[in-house]
């Protein structure tokens, strides 16, 4: 597969876990406005991590 095309192809399966991250945060932003529990809180910080380690691993791929 040529090099611009694989590229194109890594970065358009990042930016499923990076639009994850956004929306996630903006409802985090929103839950900690509307009082919500911690444990809901964490549980939505958790995923955004989740996302994130999913986007990075995507990005590995670029250096290998």
């Amino acid at each position: 597969m040529p090099e611009q095309q694989q590229l194109e192809m890594v970065i358009h399966d990042a930016r499923k876990p990076l639009n994850h991250i956004s929306m996630q945060a903006e409802l985090l932003k929103l839950m900690v406005e509307q009082s919500a529990s911690p444990a809901d809180i964490k549980q939505l910080a958790d995923q955004i991590i989740s996302a994130s380690k999913e986007c990075s691993a995507i990005m590995q791929t670029l250096v290998k």
